[in-house]
Parts: C-alpha cells; structure tokens; sequence
C-alpha cells in the first residue's frame, strides 16, 4: 500500500479506532481507509486494544499507532454477568476515551465495527464529528439485544455500511439511523501480478477446493467438510486446502473439524493451513473457491477469488447475495445445506467450460465494481463532507 500525498503538521487529523490488530476481512478494509485517507492528504493515528500484525501494516502505510486498552465487544460479554460488568466500566472508560480523543486534538473521529461501543460516544463528548463503519449484519439475535448493540450509533454524525445487508440489519434495529447511513461496498485489493491461468482438467480429474476465512461456525467450515465428503461418495476425486485460524475461545470448533476431517472419508484430503499471508498462492492452486458463511454481511474472500480468476460458490447469505451474480460471477448455494453445496461444486467439476465462464466473468466484475480505488474515493468523501459540514 501506498500513498499518493504527504501530509503537513496542519492536515486535519483523523483518529480511528479499531477492535483487532489481526489481519482479517475488516482489518484489511481498514487498512485500506487508511491509507485512502492517508494518500488525500489526511494525518491518521490509529488506537488499538492490543499489538498484532495489523499494526505493522498500518505503521507502513504511514499512520501513527498506539496500543490502548479498551473494552471490545465479545459474545462472552453478552450474558447478565458480561453485561452487567460492561455497565460497571463504561463511566470510566467513556471519561478516559474522552479525555485521550481531546489531547490527541483529533478532527475526526472513525470507529470502526459496532463491537467498540463507546468509541462513538466518547467522540462525540469530545465535540468532534463520528463516522462509524458498520461492518456487522448481525439479525440473529433478539431485537430488544441487537437495539441495545447497535445504540450507541445514535452518537454518530455518520454510519458507512459495507452492504445493504449490514444497513437493513443496522436500522432494523435502529431505525432513527435511516437519514445518517449509507452504503460503501468494500474494495479488495487484486493480486499484485497476474493469476496463474485456470487449470485445464479432465472431469475425472483431482478437483482441488480451497476456503479462505476464520474457524468459526458462522463462517460454515463445517458445512464445506460436509459437502466434500458428499463429493467423494459420488465419485469426485474431491480435496480441501482451508487457509485460517480461530478466534481465542473458538478452540472447540477447530478441534471439531479437525476430528471431522479425520474420519475415513475425508482423511487424507482435508488440510487445515492456519493462518495464511498472502492467500493468492492458495487461491491459485485451486480448481474451485467456497465461501459457505451462515452470515456474511459483505464477503472479502468471494472478492478475492473472483481476482484470482477462479470459479466461485457461495451462500446466499446476507452480502454475498451483493457480490455474487449467480450463475455469472459464481453459483449461488442457500446456506448450511451441504448437499446444495455438493451439488454446485459437482456442476464446475463435471463442467470446466462452466468454470473457467464464471471464473473469466468474476474477475471482470470484481475490477469493475469492487476496486480499492473507487473504496478509498468513496470514504474520503465522506470524510470530506463530514469534515466541510
């Protein structure tokens, strides 16, 4: 990543806080408003709770970064006892963000995800303008719950949604945030070269399948297992390469796949790679790319495999359905059904004309629709306006 202007001492300054210093789909969308913002001229200082890979990214593309502790909403939080210490804190963390939003002397302030609740409040104590990127479609939950999550965005001047899924999920919720959000389709960085052309292979030939995601069962690891296993009963000589780690406390999940994909049928041809940086490699030695998300409120990884040129099935879950054009960038499945997932990775095995047609047609339109360029334009104007107002 780099940037395309120099920032002076009196550029305005964005501060932005983030939950993760990992290196998954929001973080790397993060990194890329950064260094959008970044190239326009801005000055950005990042605050995160912990150190990890991100921070090097994010110090290379020419932010300043500062590990701060601060409360980062977790499932385990949401019980009476989570909730109930989260209330305790939040007096003081609130007067502690404020007071550290106020001495950076920052011009805006960016919150992203929901999971950092009392980011948005504290800026706007601080008197600056909030822009709060949503990049969760969370409609599982209680509404009472997800009304309560999704409150502290009330604070915000304005919300960037990363699909109309995550708005409709957002304003189901919160519906006096309808005048204040909008959508902006992530961007997705393109392979820095090329991709190695589609394999040309018999249909009886070893069918190579790669996913590339968290171990997490909304991610729908599980479902993939299920649906190779149903490929090599038919008689696909079927493979799985799974490029991805958990989240702390998911320990339990990868332990369960692991043990599924031990079992006789799919021994052997299940490999579980961890986590993986750069995923190109893994996406170029594939005959077929999966995202099998329960949820998904946009879908980096289907982006990522329509730029490496290679035929795409997804569930139709949530955002996927804005990224996906089924039967002409990829193959629609519903979600959680292993056997309609067979069913689709059958049809591109039986037919590699059909293949390399959805792999050829998603490249095309994942340049077109979902560069990093036209991203980094679209939220550098909204912080422009927010910043003009």
């Amino acid at each position: 990543m780099t940037t395309a202007a120099v920032s002076r001492p009196d550029s305005p300054l964005a501060l932005v806080a983030h939950p993760s210093p990992d290196l998954y789909g929001s973080d790397w969308q993060l990194a890329e408003t950064i260094t959008g913002l970044l190239g326009a001229g801005y000055r950005v200082n990042v605050a995160l709770p912990a150190n990890g890979p991100l921070v090097g990214v994010l110090e290379g593309a020419g932010a300043r970064v500062a590990v701060v502790p601060f409360t980062v909403l977790r499932k385990s939080l949401l019980t009476p006892r989570g909730l109930a210490g989260l209330a305790a804190r939040a007096t003081g963390e609130f007067a502690r963000l404020r007071r550290l939003i106020k001495a950076c002397r920052a011009d805006l302030l960016l919150a992203n995800t929901v999971t950092i609740p009392w980011w948005p409040l504290a800026g706007r104590a601080a008197g600056i303008p909030v822009l709060s990127h949503v990049h969760e479609a969370e409609d599982t939950q209680h509404l009472l719950v997800r009304a309560g999550l999704n409150a502290p965005l009330l604070a915000a001047t304005r919300i960037v949604a990363n699909s109309e899924a995550a708005r409709r999920a957002l304003l189901s919720a919160q519906p006096l945030l309808a005048g204040r959000t909008r959508v902006v389709h992530n961007g997705v960085a393109a392979p820095p070269q090329l991709p190695a052309p589609l394999r040309e292979r018999d249909t009886d030939a070893p069918f190579r399948i790669a996913m590339v995601g968290r171990l997490s069962p909304r991610k729908g690891v599980d479902v993939l297992l299920e649906a190779v296993a149903l490929l090599r009963d038919r008689g696909v000589n079927a493979s799985l390469e799974v490029a991805g780690s958990i989240f702390p406390g998911y320990e339990w999940y990868e332990a369960e796949l692991r043990q599924r994909a031990a079992a006789p049928d799919l021994a052997g041809h299940v490999d579980f790679l961890g986590y993986v940086h750069p995923t190109w490699p893994v996406l170029d030695g594939a005959d077929a790319v999966v995202v099998p998300s329960r949820q998904e409120p946009f879908g980096n990884t289907a982006v990522e495999a329509m730029h490496a040129a290679r035929p795409l099935v997804a569930s139709s879950a949530q955002g996927l359905k804005e990224v996906v054009d089924d039967g002409v960038t990829g193959l629609l499945v519903p979600p959680d059904d292993p056997r309609a997932l067979a069913d689709a990775l059958g049809r591109l095995a039986a037919d590699p004309a059909l293949a390399a047609r959805l792999a050829r047609q998603g490249a095309e339109a994942a340049q077109q629709r979902f560069s990093v360029q036209g991203y980094r334009a679209a939220m550098c104007a909204v912080v422009g306006d927010l910043l003009a107002a």
